[in-house]
């Protein structure tokens, strides 16, 4: 298995206010193949990134995720939270949910993560993980709501975290380490080939909130149309 941080290029790893006139970071594809993955690094400082993640911890309307299994409504641990340009429906591991109207938080989020990857997002759903004895099974976001090979864009707030990818045929397996206020792009086909994973572990880590901005394409609810 390959562990990517020692690898990544340098100017990614710079911690940095948000500046819309700062040069665009060149980062490397982390995928041998099939896919398209791109860390760039730290695009917070840690106080800009402390605040955020102290306002959505308060802000956020956080709920327990639910999943379907083997017929059974089960609930996790780990806390969920769906915001959009509109109430748009989404549907993963079997339960629909809808979105709320987006905070004036995650708007200025939206606009700092939408400027460093040139894409306009949509829809964002946070997990936010208590401490390390909660995580995400192995799965791919390959839901019929998301947009056909859209970008997804993953902010991490909080606790380092380990996140692996393995390929779906020849379990290759990527590890990297998601630092505090850092940016993670998953691109084209990178769900139809890959699964990911955020493993837990024993150690005392505190909490971590990832956002993961996204594009919906399902038609919204018919008062919206």
């Amino acid at each position: 298995m390959k562990n990517l941080n020692e690898n990544l290029h340098p100017t990614s790893q710079a911690e940095f206010d948000f500046d819309s006139n700062l040069a665009p970071i060149q980062p490397n594809n982390l995928l041998p193949y099939d896919g398209c993955v791109e860390y760039l690094g730290k695009i917070l400082t840690p106080k800009c990134a402390d605040e955020y993640f102290n306002q959505l911890f308060e802000d956020i309307c956080w709920q327990h995720d639910q999943a379907m299994i083997f017929g059974r409504c089960i609930q996790t641990k780990r806390k969920v939270a769906w915001y959009g340009n509109q109430q748009y429906s989404y549907t993963y591991s079997g339960i629909e949910k809808k979105a709320m109207l987006w905070t004036p938080v995650l708007l200025e989020l939206k606009t700092i993560v939408e400027a460093q990857c040139a894409e306009q997002f949509n829809s964002c759903l946070l997990n936010l993980y208590h401490d390390g004895s909660e995580g995400m099974a192995w799965h791919s976001d390959g839901e019929k709501d998301l947009k056909p090979q859209g970008t997804i864009a993953s902010l991490s707030l909080g606790a380092s975290r380990r996140f692996l990818f393995k390929h779906k045929v020849s379990h290759e397996k990527i590890e990297i380490q998601l630092m505090h206020g850092s940016l993670l792009l998953m691109k084209g086909c990178t769900q139809s080939h890959w699964l990911h994973h955020l493993p837990t572990t024993k150690r005392n880590l505190d909490a971590r909130i990832n956002l993961t901005f996204r594009n919906i394409v399902k038609n919204v609810p018919s008062q919206f149309n």
